[in-house]
């Protein structure tokens, strides 16, 4: 069982390596997105769906597991993008925080659109209880990842 796994996650890890569905989400845009830049953007949209969370740089070199400094040099870009933008904390003015700027907003929407009708021509012949248990457990093994790397 638990080599079906590590060969199920190599093979997950190589498509993902090659950003297969990256590039896909990107061409499809209106505006033109860098790779790096649609990683922050996805980040920054996760940290805002987090209710009470300033998201921050350090949110964002946290979520793509990068160094705190590689992660201000693509937050930098995506914000001279014009995706994100740097706002004062509401708990800390001192504090710099990103959101999504509208074009930002438009760019994420338009990935998860991409995304999800992918995973959907993927799933197509699945049955619809196999597809809930399928992201029933695809969310507890993430879950159980991201305990398991935090420690």
């Amino acid at each position: 069982m638990l080599t079906a796994v590590e060969l199920a996650m190599i093979r997950i890890r190589r498509r993902q390596a090659r950003r297969s569905l990256a590039r896909p989400v990107v061409q499809g845009m209106a505006e033109p997105v860098d790779l790096n830049t649609l990683t922050v953007i996805d980040a920054v949209d996760e940290g805002a769906s987090e209710e009470g969370r300033d998201v921050t740089v350090g949110f964002v070199a946290d979520r793509l597991a990068i160094d705190p400094s590689r992660a201000s040099r693509i937050v930098a870009d995506a914000v001279k993008s014009g995706f994100v933008r740097r706002v004062a904390s509401q708990e800390d003015g001192r504090r710099s925080c990103l959101e999504l700027t509208r074009s930002g907003r438009e760019a994420v929407a338009a990935a998860h659109r991409t995304r999800q009708s992918f995973y959907s021509d993927v799933l197509e012949g699945w049955d619809p209880d196999e597809q809930r248990e399928f992201a029933r457990l695809l969310t507890k093994f993430v879950r159980s990842l991201d305990d398991a790397t935090r420690g």
